[in-house]
């Protein structure tokens, strides 16, 4: 199943939600299609919603999909990522996800609540987090 994303190029943000099942080979094709994506900048900031995710990767999924987006940096950098998880399982895989990708982040943090997660990048892209 794709996984839907949003950029807003005004911002260079993009807007990532996983919902229900998602497979290895969904995320890694999500970031096959921002390769593919004319329109994608070289430089984004990334709002991650897993609040609906169903599925719980595991450690070898997770390092894939940090070994993808190394890959990707020729294409895309990210900057700064706020990582929603609502669940205790997907907040300790998201944590862990953010150790394995660190290297690809300017800095990541994972939230409980939506509305947490925005004002965290929005002080993060304003210089004035803390």
């Amino acid at each position: 199943m794709p996984i839907p994303y949003q950029i807003d190029h005004k911002e260079s943000l993009i807007r990532t939600k996983c919902v229900g099942k998602v497979s290895l080979e969904d995320v890694l094709g999500h970031f096959d299609d921002l390769e593919r994506d004319p329109h994608c900048p070289r430089s984004l900031d990334v709002l991650l919603d897993f609040s609906d995710l169903e599925t719980v990767p595991d450690t070898v999924q997770l390092m894939a999909v940090a070994d993808r987006m190394r890959r990707l940096e020729s294409r895309v950098r990210f900057g700064a990522c706020a990582i929603v998880a609502k669940s205790d399982v997907i907040y300790g895989i998201a944590r862990m996800y953010t150790v394995y990708a660190e290297s690809q982040f300017r800095i990541a943090r994972v939230f409980r609540e939506f509305l947490q997660a925005e004002f965290w990048l929005q002080s993060v892209r304003n210089g004035t987090a803390g």
